[in-house]
């Protein structure tokens, strides 16, 4: 028991650190459901009860397969992004604004916190136009043009009812679906919802929760983990291919918010008992913390003063 005390003394600095500050944290589909779920809802619960406000937004990618599969829909994913024809957006509704919101804040719910379930399309929340079709990289190295279907690219953030509900300590749970100025409901890679909430919101972390431990040097390697990266070495990595398929959107969604001005983002695998817990207040962290050249310096510094 000493000893558990004394590790809860550890974490002092973090939590002084972060007392008032906002984190977005997505929850990839894979740890949306049974222990996953309830092991992340106690997480969040947590560090949202120590005075972190905290913004949720899930995906729900095998929530959706399994919906299509039942429906006879067909899946087809291009570059690790999924082309969306209208049988599969109404599966979306279904799935995203529906099952998977209700589950989260239930568990959430179930750990004395209070949330709130909504998607992009309440309160004017997200904006967003159909993507146009556009030349994408395949396997092969070669690009072909691809219609992403009712696919959307955002173009406006209504932060404004996000805000009421982080002031009264409520924690918002969005899916990631978004709407036309004339009401075209569309869907949106909820990684790229995170990453342009956290932006607008200021938020100080953008945490991205999924079924892998973080970047891998090399994808059958657990050990190959990368802790830590720059913008520069991840322009790199893209470049050559090491990043490629899902881990894709999700690290250039980590890179877009670094230069919207996020100070640092992380790839964890959520399904790791109490991952986001060991990121967070932990110097060594368990996933991949992605920032700009000068945060990094800073961490280091950090580092090495603990």
């Amino acid at each position: 028991m000493v000893d558990r005390i004394g590790e809860l003394t550890e974490i002092l600095p973090y939590v002084r650190e972060f007392l008032g500050k906002t984190f977005v944290i997505k929850l990839g589909g894979e740890v949306c459901a049974g222990k996953s779920l309830t092991d992340i809802a106690k997480q969040v619960s947590l560090i949202h009860h120590i005075g972190i406000k905290v913004v949720l937004v899930h995906g729900g990618g095998p929530q959706l397969d399994a919906l299509c599969s039942t429906l006879g829909i067909e899946r087809h994913v291009v570059a690790g992004r999924r082309v969306t024809d209208e049988e599969t957006l109404r599966a979306c509704k279904m799935v995203f604004a529906g099952l998977l919101s209700t589950d989260i804040v239930a568990a959430l719910r179930a750990q004395g916190a209070s949330a709130a379930g909504l998607s992009g399309v309440d309160a004017s929340l997200i904006g967003a136009v159909r993507r146009p079709p556009r030349q994408v990289a395949t396997d092969d190295g070669d690009t072909r043009l691809v219609d992403f279907g009712m696919v959307g690219d955002i173009v406006s953030i209504n932060t404004g009812f996000l805000t009421t509900l982080l002031h009264e300590r409520v924690i918002p749970v969005v899916s990631s679906l978004g709407a036309t100025a004339e009401g075209q409901v569309l869907n949106i890679n909820a990684d790229t919802v995170a990453s342009a909430l956290a932006r607008e919101l200021k938020a100080d972390k953008l945490i991205l929760l999924s079924n892998v431990p973080g970047i891998l040097k090399d994808k059958r390697d657990p050990s190959s983990l990368v802790s830590y990266a720059s913008i520069r070495s991840l322009e790199k990595m893209i470049a050559d291919g090491s990043i490629r398929d899902g881990m894709l959107p999700k690290v250039q969604a980590c890179m877009e918010a670094v230069k919207g001005g996020v100070s640092r983002t992380h790839i964890i695998d959520g399904g790791k008992s109490d991952s986001l817990l060991m990121e967070l207040f932990l110097n060594q962290g368990c996933g991949t913390m992605i920032v700009d050249e000068p945060e990094m310096d800073r961490y280091q510094h950090e580092v090495d003063g603990r």
